[in-house]
């Protein structure tokens, strides 16, 4: 206590700077000489009680008291005057304003230099205030020392000043070991200067930061990698500055995993998904090794290749076995450039013969993943003996290798081989397991483009082997036809077209359209024209022949249903007998150029059943034309049936040169470079050639 500073802002001073619980509760402060008279009183006492300075100082402290209150504190205080002794209590003090008030005390004798007789120095609190405050405190005690969450306490300069056991245990160092320290200092193998940073955000802003993660290793479990939520609270004294931060930690390293391995599964499944809409989407052995190739990198790997067996490559069955060795066609290759891994390995196209001691030969026969975790000279040893590109790999930083077989329907195809680079670490089983599965659609996808390339040559074949080879019209009719197939397999159907002799040097002009796709349409589409070909030669009226070609369809095991026309043409007087079955009208071009679509009863196709065909008479002027065709010309995704024949006839209204000409002009300008369904075309000019005018002059 000095001369210049009242002990009262002494006090006031020491209690704010300590910034603990007595900084937050207002005590006031008197003193009384040792009879009891009260010589000082502060502000704090004034707010307090009510009384100030100059109503209380000279009277006995005992009038504060309550009317009812114990009168021994007079003596309790006089004794700690003669004694020496501080005394502390609580009693019932009467406020100016009238009113009781329950207080905390704590009173201490102070030597007086002048007196024998102590002066007593007595400090006092609201009884509830303190009894609220000193509750919190236990509480925060409590909690500090039993909280299985990690807390600790540092100053403004980011330094421990306090940690509980929890974090003594996360960290494995001690209490001792934290205090006066940095947590760089204490914790150096965890992101400190990212936790360091967001505790002066703290104490810059005030706003507390929660959540934030601090990952590394500690002396707790030293060889393995951790992560901690942290969050961070800015404390203040009562004046509001900074003196501190309050930082929590719960260790959630497992919960990360789980979280990694969660979203690592939603990823798997999220490529499985997109693996299963992409690839062989096409039905093209180059397109779904490429698709594979793509989509494993940069998910799984940092660069892939896929190999086909070459025979299976070039169109042929996949072959007896692997004991010869293996010829594989390089087919699918990732990223494409960019990559000096890529650049290393053989190019698109390539075809790589193995022997049947290489590793490669080995894993396609063993029909298992192979993989190398920890790619290096001794693990590239037995395949250096037959190639040198996996010692070229070691210096471009290849440090994990897998191959996975290419096996569906218990062929092997082929296999594809994945190369990591990049740190995320080598390739685990999880990896190996979404290989495998990438690999089996893949292979189901390319088994899938064998059979479709094989059985769309198949029903080309048969159907072009049942078209008519060689037609030799009968004399006064000049013909000219086109067959085009589908582009797709699984539209190859029964489209035929024929050129019949009849009795009397009449012709018949037939076409017809077996509903349906496939080898299975194509065989019907053969039955039918064989049937015709047999029919005709009794000269039946067209509608009986249709009548019989229906029990034709009625004698398969399986319902099939064709559209059919079937036109008898006499070339000497252009009389023809038109009878259709469900098919699209014929054309005619008049030697003038007029043309129309013959309005000819339409029938219902042949299998339907029930149908009384009826035939229709038609002469045609001599040189007309009669152009028959399948709907596979005039139908269009997206096209109206109506639009398509006026197109047609506006084509045929065009002037044209030979009737090959016209056959490919039609196709031409009607069929798409692709075409969805397959096209017959038949165009025959009945009787004499009509005279053509002369040129024009020069």
């Amino acid at each position: 206590m000095t001369e210049q500073t009242p002990i009262e802002d002494l006090i006031s001073g020491a209690a704010q700077d300590a910034g603990g619980w007595l900084g937050s509760l207002p005590v006031a402060q008197l003193a009384t000489s040792a009879d009891g008279t009260i010589v000082r009183w502060n502000h704090a006492a004034q707010e307090l009680l009510g009384y100030t300075p100059p109503q209380i100082v000279g009277r006995h402290i005992a009038d504060l008291l309550h009317p009812g209150a114990d009168r021994s504190l007079g003596r309790a205080l006089w004794e700690t005057a003669v004694t020496g002794r501080g005394v502390m209590g609580t009693v019932t003090a009467w406020h100016q304003d009238g009113h009781p008030l329950e207080l905390e005390i704590w009173a201490c004798p102070v030597p007086s230099r002048r007196h024998d007789a102590s002066a007593v120095l007595v400090f006092a609190a609201d009884a509830h205030a303190a009894r609220r405050i000193r509750g919190s405190s236990a509480v925060w005690d409590g909690l500090f020392a039993r909280s299985p969450v990690g807390i600790a306490i540092l100053d403004t300069q980011l330094r421990f000043l306090q940690v509980n056991p929890a974090l003594e245990a996360m960290n494995g160092l001690s209490e001792s070991a934290h205090v006066g320290r940095r947590l760089a200092e204490v914790l150096p193998e965890v992101n400190a200067e990212d936790m360091e940073d967001a505790m002066r955000e703290v104490l810059a802003t005030g706003e507390p930061v929660l959540d934030r993660r601090r990952t590394g290793r500690t002396p707790a479990d030293p060889v393995h990698d951790h992560a901690w939520s942290c969050s961070y609270v800015r404390v203040e004294d009562p004046g509001g500055r900074p003196i501190g931060v309050i930082a929590s930690l719960l260790d959630i390293t497992e919960q990360q995993h789980d979280h990694v391995e969660a979203e690592a599964g939603r990823r798997r499944l999220a490529l499985l998904s997109e693996a299963s809409a992409r690839i062989g989407a096409s039905l093209e052995l180059e397109r779904t090794a490429q698709e594979l190739a793509d989509l494993s990198v940069p998910r799984l790997a940092d660069a892939a290749t896929v190999d086909v067996l070459d025979n299976l490559a070039r169109g042929d069955e996949p072959g007896m076995g692997l004991a010869g060795g293996v010829a594989l066609r390089r087919l699918g290759k990732a990223p494409l450039t960019g990559s000096a891994v890529i650049g290393v390995l053989a190019p698109l196209g390539r075809t790589l013969v193995f022997p049947a001691a290489a590793p490669y030969t080995q894993a396609l026969a063993s029909r298992r993943p192979f993989l190398i975790a920890h790619l290096d000279d001794q693990a590239i040893a037995p395949a250096a003996r037959h190639t040198s590109r996996p010692a070229q790999l070691l210096p471009l930083g290849v440090h994990s290798f897998m191959m996975v077989p290419l096996t569906a329907r218990d062929l092997v195809l082929g296999f594809v081989t994945f190369y990591r680079t990049s740190p995320v670490g080598p390739f685990g089983p999880d990896d190996v397991t979404l290989a495998g599965e990438l690999a089996a659609r893949a292979a189901i996808s390319i088994d899938n483009a064998r059979l479709y390339h094989r059985e769309h040559e198949t029903a080309v074949v048969l159907q072009r082997s049942m078209l008519p080879q060689h037609i030799t019209p009968p004399p006064g009719i000049e013909v000219a036809h086109r067959y085009l197939p589908a582009s797709d397999v699984n539209e190859i159907g029964g489209d035929w077209y024929d050129v019949l002799h009849l009795p009397g040097g009449k012709a018949a002009l037939l076409i017809g359209d077996v509903m349906g796709h496939g080898i299975g349409a194509a065989a019907v589409m053969g039955r039918l024209s064989a049937s015709v070909r047999a029919l005709a030669r009794l000269d039946l009226a067209p509608e009986a022949l249709l009548h019989q070609l229906e029990a034709t369809l009625d004698d398969l095991a399986d319902p099939m249903i064709a559209t059919f026309l079937y036109a008898v043409v006499d070339p000497e007087t252009g009389h023809c007998r038109i009878t259709r079955a469900g098919h699209p009208p014929p054309a005619t071009v008049d030697p003038d150029g007029r043309v129309r679509l013959l309005e000819l009863p339409p029938g219902t196709p042949l299998g339907v059943g029930g149908t009384v065909y009826t035939t229709t008479d038609v002469t045609l002027p001599p040189g007309s034309l009669l152009v028959l065709y399948t709907d596979g010309l005039v139908e269009a995704r997206g096209r109206d049936i109506d639009e398509r024949l006026t197109e047609l006839t506006r084509l045929l209204s065009e002037p044209q040169g030979s009737l090959g000409h016209l056959c490919d002009s039609l196709i031409t300008h009607l069929v798409p470079a692709s075409a969805d369904d397959d096209i017959a075309l038949l165009v025959a000019r009945v009787g004499v050639t009509p005279h053509l005018p002369p040129p024009p002059a020069a």
